[in-house]
Protein backbone atom coordinates (compact mmCIF):
# COMPACT_ATOMS: atom_id res chain seq x y z
CA UNK A 1 0.00 0.00 0.00
CA UNK A 2 1.21 3.44 -0.96
CA UNK A 3 0.04 6.84 -0.13
CA UNK A 4 -1.83 7.23 -3.59
CA UNK A 5 -3.36 3.67 -3.33
CA UNK A 6 -4.57 4.87 -0.08
CA UNK A 7 -6.00 8.28 -0.61
CA UNK A 8 -8.18 6.03 -3.55
CA UNK A 9 -9.32 3.77 -1.23
CA UNK A 10 -10.40 6.24 1.24
CA UNK A 11 -12.33 7.93 -1.54
CA UNK A 12 -13.58 4.74 -2.41
CA UNK A 13 -15.03 4.80 1.28
CA UNK A 14 -16.46 7.69 1.28
CA UNK A 15 -18.30 7.35 -1.76
CA UNK A 16 -19.59 4.00 -0.42
CA UNK A 17 -20.37 5.62 3.10
CA UNK A 18 -22.53 8.18 0.56
CA UNK A 19 -24.44 5.59 -1.53
CA UNK A 20 -25.32 2.80 0.85
CA UNK A 21 -24.44 0.47 -2.09
CA UNK A 22 -24.04 -2.73 -0.37
CA UNK A 23 -21.73 -3.75 -2.85
CA UNK A 24 -19.43 -0.57 -3.08
CA UNK A 25 -19.47 -1.53 0.81
CA UNK A 26 -18.08 -4.84 1.04
CA UNK A 27 -15.44 -4.19 -2.11
CA UNK A 28 -13.65 -1.72 0.56
CA UNK A 29 -12.57 -5.27 2.82
CA UNK A 30 -11.39 -8.47 3.34
CA UNK A 31 -14.02 -11.39 3.72
CA UNK A 32 -12.69 -11.71 7.38
CA UNK A 33 -12.31 -8.21 8.08
CA UNK A 34 -12.19 -7.15 12.35
CA UNK A 35 -13.71 -3.92 11.96
CA UNK A 36 -14.23 -1.42 15.19
CA UNK A 37 -16.07 1.46 15.72
CA UNK A 38 -14.38 2.23 18.71
CA UNK A 39 -11.21 1.24 19.74
CA UNK A 40 -12.08 -0.49 23.62
CA UNK A 41 -15.03 -2.62 21.23
CA UNK A 42 -15.10 -5.75 20.33
CA UNK A 43 -14.67 -5.87 16.26
CA UNK A 44 -17.56 -6.66 13.92
CA UNK A 45 -16.16 -9.39 12.07
CA UNK A 46 -16.48 -10.12 8.36
CA UNK A 47 -17.42 -8.75 5.44
CA UNK A 48 -21.34 -9.39 5.27
CA UNK A 49 -21.54 -8.15 9.11
CA UNK A 50 -19.74 -4.84 8.18
CA UNK A 51 -21.85 -4.12 5.54
CA UNK A 52 -25.47 -4.98 7.45
CA UNK A 53 -23.98 -3.15 10.03
CA UNK A 54 -23.39 0.32 7.57
CA UNK A 55 -26.76 -0.73 6.23
CA UNK A 56 -28.26 -0.06 9.81
CA UNK A 57 -28.93 -4.03 9.94
CA UNK A 58 -27.49 -5.11 12.57
CA UNK A 59 -26.98 -5.29 16.31
CA UNK A 60 -23.57 -5.50 16.84
CA UNK A 61 -22.48 -3.41 20.22
CA UNK A 62 -21.49 0.10 18.59
CA UNK A 63 -23.06 -0.83 14.94
CA UNK A 64 -24.01 2.08 12.81
CA UNK A 65 -27.28 3.92 11.96
CA UNK A 66 -28.14 4.53 8.23
CA UNK A 67 -27.44 8.51 7.92
CA UNK A 68 -30.37 10.15 6.41
CA UNK A 69 -29.21 11.19 2.10
CA UNK A 70 -27.87 14.51 1.99
CA UNK A 71 -27.08 15.18 5.95
CA UNK A 72 -23.32 14.11 5.42
CA UNK A 73 -19.81 14.51 4.31
CA UNK A 74 -16.59 13.34 4.86
CA UNK A 75 -12.86 14.14 3.76
CA UNK A 76 -9.77 11.76 5.08
CA UNK A 77 -6.62 11.85 4.06
CA UNK A 78 -3.70 9.48 4.86
CA UNK A 79 -0.92 10.80 7.40
CA UNK A 80 0.99 7.26 7.85
CA UNK A 81 2.13 4.62 5.59
CA UNK A 82 3.83 2.10 6.48
CA UNK A 83 3.55 -1.49 4.00
CA UNK A 84 0.19 -2.85 5.18
CA UNK A 85 -0.95 -0.04 7.71
CA UNK A 86 -2.24 3.26 6.95
CA UNK A 87 -3.30 5.96 9.48
CA UNK A 88 -5.50 8.68 8.11
CA UNK A 89 -7.36 11.71 9.47
CA UNK A 90 -10.45 13.44 8.61
CA UNK A 91 -13.61 15.04 9.22
CA UNK A 92 -16.92 14.44 9.67
CA UNK A 93 -19.97 16.49 8.66
CA UNK A 94 -23.63 16.20 9.29
CA UNK A 95 -26.59 18.89 9.53
CA UNK A 96 -29.99 17.73 10.21
CA UNK A 97 -31.74 18.24 6.50
CA UNK A 98 -30.04 17.99 3.26
CA UNK A 99 -28.25 21.02 2.42
CA UNK A 100 -29.41 22.18 6.08
CA UNK A 101 -26.38 24.16 7.90
CA UNK A 102 -23.59 22.03 9.61
CA UNK A 103 -24.42 21.28 13.15
CA UNK A 104 -22.02 18.56 14.42
CA UNK A 105 -18.32 17.67 13.12
CA UNK A 106 -16.06 15.13 14.49
CA UNK A 107 -12.74 14.74 13.54
CA UNK A 108 -11.44 11.05 12.82
CA UNK A 109 -8.32 9.21 12.71
CA UNK A 110 -8.78 5.72 11.19
CA UNK A 111 -5.82 3.00 11.95
CA UNK A 112 -6.64 0.64 8.90
CA UNK A 113 -4.29 -2.90 7.93
CA UNK A 114 -4.49 -3.89 4.30
CA UNK A 115 -4.57 -7.53 2.35
CA UNK A 116 -2.29 -8.06 -0.80
CA UNK A 117 -5.44 -7.13 -2.89
CA UNK A 118 -5.99 -3.65 -1.58
CA UNK A 119 -9.06 -4.50 0.82
CA UNK A 120 -9.36 -3.49 4.74
CA UNK A 121 -8.67 -6.20 7.13
CA UNK A 122 -7.85 -4.56 9.97
CA UNK A 123 -10.11 -1.36 10.57
CA UNK A 124 -10.20 0.97 13.86
CA UNK A 125 -12.00 4.13 14.19
CA UNK A 126 -11.36 7.00 16.67
CA UNK A 127 -13.29 10.25 16.84
CA UNK A 128 -14.51 13.37 18.87
CA UNK A 129 -16.72 15.56 18.23
CA UNK A 130 -15.45 19.66 17.76
CA UNK A 131 -17.18 21.39 20.62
Amino acid sequence: MNRAEAQAWLDTYVAAWLSYDPDDIGALFSEDVAYRYHPYENPIVGREAVVASWLGESDSDGASTRDAPGTYSACYTPVAVDDDVVVATGTSSYSERPDGPIVRIYHNCFVMRFDNEGRCREFTEYYIRRP
